[in-house]
């Protein structure tokens, strides 16, 4: 067996290994179904996912190891514009996912809507960039929802709700004047789901609250209420 190094630094999965080019995750409920999410990205030539490898003998879903730097706190690597076109070209891919009959999906936040099946923690937290690859790791709260959901998500974690860094999100995945409008809008919204998580959602959320993030988190949906005219205006110009 190869030696298990410990991956720590996340806030909420604990227990993640990396076993030489692989990543172990603790399993859940919705495994299966991430692996039969991640195996159609891999089957139609989405190279920003990790691929997913089964589970190994004690029950721990494997996925590729993907060797380079996270991008938070987001930092040069990936363009704004990059993300967008990234967030766009998953989102084409998984509009053509059919998920298994018996699907169950780990989501803590309700999303907007489900017209596809979207990713739900698009961000820098998230994203490792290296080795010619840009990829979205940490998959376990995908499950349906909308582009707009996960583009706000990530225009509150990419660009910290600056008009400008919005701007470059949706000139890169191509949104047209209704949708920039309705992504202004959504904002407010997509950061008070957190908020109504870490107040309402159990552990490992209570202990996240307690430990300052809900805190942060109101200030957060506060600066997307002000936000919104300022981004629509940029969105728009």
């Amino acid at each position: 067996m190869e030696e298990e190094v410990p991956l720590v630094g996340g806030n909420v999965t604990v227990g993640l290994v990396r076993v030489g080019d692989t990543v172990r995750r603790p399993a859940g409920a919705w495994t299966p179904t991430v692996h039969a999410l991640l195996t159609h990205l891999h089957d139609v030539g989405f190279d920003g996912a990790p691929r997913s490898l089964g589970l190994d003998e004690r029950g721990r879903h494997v996925v590729e190891w993907i060797d380079g730097a996270v991008t938070h706190p987001y930092e040069p690597g990936p363009s704004l514009v990059e993300v967008g076109r990234l967030a766009r070209r998953l989102h084409d891919a998984t509009a053509g996912f059919v998920a298994p009959a018996d699907a169950v999906w780990g989501t803590v936040i309700p999303p907007d809507g489900d017209d596809l099946v979207v990713h739900h923690d698009l961000a820098s937290w998230n994203l490792v960039h290296g080795a010619g690859r840009v990829v979205l790791i940490d998959w376990d709260a995908a499950g349906p929802g909308t582009r707009l959901g996960d583009l706000a998500w990530a225009a509150i974690s990419f660009a910290d709700l600056d008009p400008a860094g919005v701007r470059a999100l949706a000139d890169g995945y191509g949104l047209d004047e209704a949708d920039r409008r309705a992504l202004a809008a959504l904002l407010p919204r997509r950061a008070q789901g957190m908020v109504d998580l870490l107040r309402t959602g159990g552990e490992p959320w209570s202990r996240l609250a307690a430990e300052g993030h809900l805190t942060t988190w109101e200030a957060t949906t506060a600066r997307a209420r002000a936000a919104v005219p300022d981004v629509e205006g940029a969105l728009l110009a």
